[in-house]
């Protein structure tokens, strides 16, 4: 049978990998420069670590493990029917799985916290990279398996936490060369909405359903809330928020006066003023840092993840057609589900696979970045092999990046290896040149040969970086 991989996830080969590390790393960089530490947890939590976390969706999309050994001896499959005899799988995987892979970074770290919280000084700066999993339909920019980066900071409720997140992604954006719009809105003023639509009991509807605005435009999301059970009242009353356009002080303004009960059902959203002051707030600190990305208040922004408490953000490419490449938002309540309450927290998360699409798509990984030997020694013979091992080990330790071609080939074959992975320079030496203490260099783009002293490294360093 043709080996395979499961759906939604990939394989990554050389120059894969050496683009997905240099994703890592600028984003990893930036993280350190605002005074991030690194953590990481394992892929596996127990499930009662995970659901509920995420919404009834969410928990849909958990990847469960089966426990080890035999998992169902002593099941009783009577306990796990529906009312109609049939046998429910949900009820059969919480007997037999005690375990899941994790759905994304931010729950283990709050599990994190609670259980390391007298180990760590607060506020608590940590990022993570790490894949998660999600049981979803592979599709174009969404897999099963992803990594993602995230950068929270818990123990603080200052929204000059919420500035830094905000520059952070400009400033890893500008050095992917990315053009992004960074899209803003605050839970307060989703739960608002809810309240003067006269359904404060919907908020979770109401914002699945926003949530999918983009995916399957207004009618459907509208449709959408009747089906959750809101009327064509309240529809009313959340249609005109989610078209509303203007400068930020223009919306905030508008939607305060919504909020103060101007709006048909006259109803007054005490909390949505406060997401308001908020935002305010927020926009204020964004524009005295002069953020260099495009900042926009989206009051049409509802990021379905439950634990969400004020701020939540959504990073899209502006040159590319693809879904949100960052995310995140503030959540007061997620670490008091571990027993720990009281501990407001902020944090982002960039899909570094979605990323990478974009750099690939619009071709903004920086060239020769395969990361691949700088040098090939060829192999001529015993004699030569003599010479040039303790000249590899002298490069290498002056950081150049070479390779001996373990067997003696044609010159043909070793050239051709070069090309195929890419090295950009073959240095060919014989017996002459060990008697004369030479090394010969070749740079096989532009057919340059030079010859260099046996400790000139410094010579041949700047003949590999003039390139």
């Amino acid at each position: 049978m043709k080996p395979s991989i499961p759906k939604g996830t990939r394989d990554f080969g050389q120059e894969e990998m050496a683009a997905r590390n240099y994703i890592f790393d600028t984003i990893r960089s930036v993280y350190r420069t605002y005074g991030y530490v690194q953590i990481e947890t394992p892929a596996m939590e127990n499930l009662s670590t995970l659901l509920g976390k995420y919404g009834d969706e969410g928990d849909k999309l958990l990847f469960r493990i089966l426990n080890s050994g035999d998992a169902f001896s002593g099941v009783d499959f009577e306990e796990c029917r529906n009312e109609d005899g049939s046998l429910n799988s949900n009820k059969v995987s919480m007997k037999v799985c005690e375990k899941g892979l994790r759905y994304d970074l931010t729950v283990p770290f709050a599990r994190y916290v609670v259980q390391h919280q007298n180990e760590i000084a607060f506020p608590f700066r940590r990022f993570q990279i790490q894949p998660v999993w999600r049981a979803d339909r592979p599709q174009k920019g969404r897999y099963r398996e992803f990594y993602q980066c995230d950068a929270d900071v818990i123990g603080s409720k200052s929204q000059l936490n919420e500035l830094e997140l905000v520059q952070i992604v400009d400033r890893v954006f500008t050095r992917f060369g990315i053009n992004v719009a960074i899209k803003i809105n605050n839970r307060k003023v989703l739960t608002g909405l809810a309240e003067i639509a006269g359904f404060p009991d919907k908020v979770t509807d109401i914002t699945v359903a926003i949530d999918k605005l983009d995916k399957i435009g207004l009618e459907a999301v509208e449709a959408e809330m009747k089906e959750r059970g809101l009327t064509d009242q309240a529809v009313a009353v959340i249609e005109p928020v989610l078209l509303l356009e203007g400068t930020t002080a223009e919306k905030i303004a508008t939607m305060r006066g919504l909020m103060q009960g101007k709006s048909a059902s006259g109803i007054v959203s005490e909390t949505g003023l406060l997401g308001l002051d908020e935002l305010d707030e927020l926009f204020g600190f964004i524009e005295a840092a002069g953020v260099g990305q495009k900042v926009e208040m989206d009051l049409s922004l509802a990021r379905g993840l439950n634990y969400y408490t004020g701020a939540i953000f959504e990073v899209k490419a502006l040159d590319y057609a693809i879904g949100s490449i960052c995310g995140g938002g503030r959540y007061d309540n997620l670490t008091g589900i571990f027993g720990l309450p009281g501990m407001s927290g902020v944090g982002i998360s960039f899909g570094a696979d979605r990323i990478y699409d974009v750099l690939k798509g619009l071709d903004k990984f920086p060239k020769d970045i395969a990361g691949s030997a700088t040098v090939l020694f060829a192999n001529m013979d015993a004699e030569a092999l003599s010479y040039i091992i303790p000249l590899v080990k002298s490069l290498r330790e002056a950081g150049v990046a070479c390779e001996i071609y373990p067997d003696k080939s044609k010159l043909k074959k070793q050239f051709d290896y070069a090309d195929r992975k890419g090295i950009p320079f073959v240095s060919i030496n014989g017996g002459d040149e060990a008697v004369s203490g030479i090394v010969n260099l070749k740079n096989l783009s532009s057919g340059e040969q030079k010859t260099f002293a046996r400790d000139d490294l410094e010579g041949m360093k700047a003949f590999f970086a003039a390139r």
